[in-house]
């Protein structure tokens, strides 16, 4: 497996977070004054919601779901709309927040950008990997 050094790691965040910034910034046109007053605000809900994250997972880990009595598995299912619903009262606050500084079609564009960037990087580290991403589209589709 090909390890990377940890100056590279932080080289390729680095420029990670340099393009989020970027494509951002161009989807939602921001001016110098919301550009100013929106990239503080907009990180420390992207901190909290990685806080939330982290937490969720680190208290998984170990957790083997096979193996897991009926009451564990309702605490399990509990813990995880929990998780949900504080994601989503989080998205609220901030989304109020942002609505001081940027317009609701800003706010909207913000959704999408933050969804392609997520996808380009992807396909990006899937391709990297040799792994050709398929086009959403394209997939075969599960029949539930």
């Amino acid at each position: 497996m090909n390890q990377i050094g940890f100056g590279q790691q932080q080289k390729m965040r680095q420029k990670i977070e340099a393009a989020r910034i970027a494509l951002i910034s161009e989807r939602l046109s921001l001016s110098p004054a919301e550009a100013e007053m929106f990239w503080p605000v907009y990180n420390e809900y992207r901190n909290q919601r990685k806080t939330l994250n982290k937490k969720f997972k680190s208290d998984r880990m170990g957790v083997d779901q096979e193996n897991l009595t009926e009451e564990e598995r309702k605490q399990f299912l509990k813990q995880s709309m929990e998780l949900k619903q504080k994601e989503l009262d989080l998205e609220k606050e901030y989304s109020h927040k942002l609505l001081n500084i940027i317009s609701t079609e800003q706010l909207m564009a913000l959704e999408t950008a933050e969804k392609d960037f997520r996808r380009m990087l992807l396909e990006r580290v899937r391709r990297s990997k040799g792994q050709h991403a398929q086009p959403r589209s394209n997939r075969p589709r599960k029949n539930n």
